[in-house]
Formats: structure tokens, C-alpha cells, sequence
């Protein structure tokens, strides 16, 4: 038996598990709508932590560029 992976950020760089593109990725986006589709609300709150977290990240694994802005990645 083959056991799909989650489409889930691979921390710290941010990546999808399953497909390896930016995440939140199409996938995790069409799971988080239905996840919270009653409360948009908590979504937007929970998109931005993440978006928090993930930006406290980025210095982490390159000091020499500057921080990326992450807001269309993570409400768009």
C-alpha cells in the first residue's frame, strides 16, 4: 500500500511535501476553503500565522537576501 503525503509546508523552507511547489500550494488551498468554509474569518487568522511563522523562517536560510513578502502567497 502507497501512502500519499499530505499537502503540508515542509518547514523551514516552506514547500509543499506532497508536490514540492510553494505552499500553501492549489491543493492546500482547496483543503483549507473546505476546512473553514463556514468561518473565513479563522482562515484569514490562520493563514496569518502561518504567514508569520513562515517569514520568521526565511532569514533563517539566507541572510544575505531580504525577507519575502509573503502576503499574496498566503491570501491569495
Amino acid at each position: 500500500m502507497t501512502r500519499r503525503r499530505e499537502h503540508v509546508p515542509s518547514h523551514p523552507i516552506w514547500r509543499c511535501a506532497a508536490c514540492g511547489i510553494a505552499w500553501p500550494c492549489s491543493a492546500a488551498k482547496l483543503r483549507l476553503l473546505g476546512e473553514y468554509r463556514t468561518d473565513r474569518i479563522a482562515l484569514l487568522l490562520h493563514l496569518a500565522t502561518l504567514q508569520t511563522e513562515a517569514a520568521a523562517h526565511f532569514p533563517e536560510l539566507d541572510t544575505s537576501r531580504p525577507r519575502p513578502d509573503l502576503t499574496d502567497r498566503f491570501t491569495t
